[in-house]
């Protein structure tokens, strides 16, 4: 299967440079093209290239000023920029990497160093994905985890404000999990862990819902436009799975988990806060528990 292309923009008033860079890198890259400063900034916010070539001498709005409104710009500021120029003075390099430039490639243009340089930054650019995916990544379950869940809440509880939209969330924690550590040791209960894990992912399907390691043996889903029917049916089919689960210790010895689950739901408005809404869950999840585990409970607002 063949590795999805990196993408480049490149931004060149004049016809000729932008014919002879995408002869040059149009066989390894998806290319993009513009011929001004503003249509740069446009093409970058629909396409989100992974790279953009900027030349700096162009009419109305030079690569210095696209650069500096591009770094403004919040859903395309972190693109990375190399300047294509004919200017070579140390004041030039130096005025485009105060602007946060990654690099420069002077006119007339080399083949082999254009294929070099921008190689480098595409391997910088895939070397730091790499690591930002593995910070948001819990590394135990595969799932994502808390840090990830809570940029994930902030967005798509915006949406759902946005849209009048009901927003639910499943807080969901491990019965007497120590139990599992203290009796067969802590491999076996990352083997659990992960059993869980596994029949989260299994259950919850669609492209919007979100899965999150909470913490020890608490895990969390969020269900973008799910009412608190759709959420409790969804609770349940995952309490009902972990139940029906056997997993075998090492030594040959079965064992068997079971979950609580908090349930809450809303259409959130100015009434309501996420660290609410989150609050509410867990206290859902207490209540689940206090009630005598393997339960789901939904948020009423009399616990």
């Amino acid at each position: 299967m063949d590795r999805k292309k990196n993408s480049i923009l490149i931004v060149d008033d004049e016809n000729v440079n932008i014919k002879v860079l995408a002869r040059i890198l149009g066989s390894e890259y998806i290319i993009y093209t513009a011929s001004s400063g503003m249509d740069a900034i446009e093409s970058a916010k629909v396409h989100k290239p992974d790279l953009i070539l900027l030349d700096i001498l162009m009419p109305d709005m030079d690569g210095y000023q696209t650069l500096s409104l591009l770094k403004k710009t919040e859903e395309i500021y972190k693109i990375p920029v190399i300047f294509i120029t004919g200017l070579d003075s140390d004041e030039d390099e130096v005025k485009g990497l105060s602007l946060d430039a990654v690099d420069y490639i002077t006119k007339p243009f080399s083949s082999t160093v254009v294929k070099l340089r921008v190689r480098n930054q595409i391997q910088i650019i895939t070397q730091m994905r790499m690591i930002e995916e593995l910070s948001y990544m819990d590394q135990l379950t595969g799932l994502s985890n808390r840090r990830s869940f809570d940029e994930r809440l902030k967005m798509e509880w915006k949406q759902a404000i946005r849209e009048k939209t009901n927003i639910s969330l499943l807080m969901m924690d491990l019965d007497k999990f120590k139990n599992i550590n203290d009796i067969y040791g802590h491999m076996h209960g990352d083997l659990v862990l992960q059993t869980v894990a596994g029949i989260i992912k299994q259950v919850y399907r669609r492209p919007g819902d979100f899965a999150a390691r909470w913490g020890g043996e608490e895990f969390v889903i969020l269900l973008p436009n799910t009412s608190v029917e759709g959420a409790v049916e969804i609770a349940e089919k995952l309490r009902t799975r972990v139940e029906n689960t056997e997993i075998t210790h090492e030594n040959g010895e079965i064992t068997k988990i079971t979950i609580s689950v908090g349930v809450r739901a809303v259409v959130p408005d100015n009434g309501i806060t996420v660290d609410t809404f989150v609050s509410e869950a867990d206290k859902a999840l207490y209540a689940a528990k206090a009630a005598g585990r393997n339960k789901v409970i939904c948020y009423n607002g009399l616990l």
